[in-house]
């Protein structure tokens, strides 16, 4: 079994209490989850969350622990146990990333990143003109030197272009 050691002081440390638990079998529920999981220590949620089309649990869930240290705990004892005859992963939650920041996109106005846009799109037409004219100047220094060939097709559809 492997051992988890758990930080709780120094720059950058987050004493975390919900866990992610991967591998759950189909019958497993949040009450099955929860007397698990109740030997480690006080328990504040538990949850298994659903999949939309099917109404089944999609094989994972959190539990989340009154203290840092009982997390620490269930790590360390059900990381790679069985339950229902399925081998459990337990490690920290990541937590949940909201798009458009710390309020997410319902707080902010449609426009918001506009400017953003416009400024990503001029940047890469400049880009698309610089690596263009670069291109053209290697063609014509390996013209230059006798290197390349031209296609005569080429040049008769730049002469029709230009009007010659």
């Amino acid at each position: 079994m492997q051992s988890t050691t758990v930080v709780v002081g120094g720059k950058g440390s987050n004493k975390k209490t919900t866990l992610y638990v991967g591998g759950l079998e189909e019958n497993v529920n949040e009450a099955i989850l929860h007397s698990a999981f109740i030997p480690f220590g006080d328990i504040k949620d538990v949850n298994i969350p659903l999949d939309n089309t099917t109404g089944k649990h999609r094989g994972f869930g959190f539990v989340e622990y009154e203290n840092a240290e009982d997390s620490a705990d269930a790590i360390d004892n059900m990381h790679n146990a069985e339950l229902y005859g399925r081998v459990l992963r337990c490690n920290y939650a990541q937590p949940m990333k909201i798009k458009g920041g710390d309020k997410g996109f319902s707080h902010q106005p449609v426009w918001a990143d506009a400017d953003d846009w416009y400024e990503r799109a001029e940047a890469e037409q400049e880009l698309e003109k610089l690596s263009e004219e670069q291109e053209k100047k290697a063609q014509a220094e390996k013209l230059k030197a006798g290197q390349l060939v031209r296609d005569p097709m080429e040049e008769a559809e730049e002469a029709a272009i230009a009007g010659r």
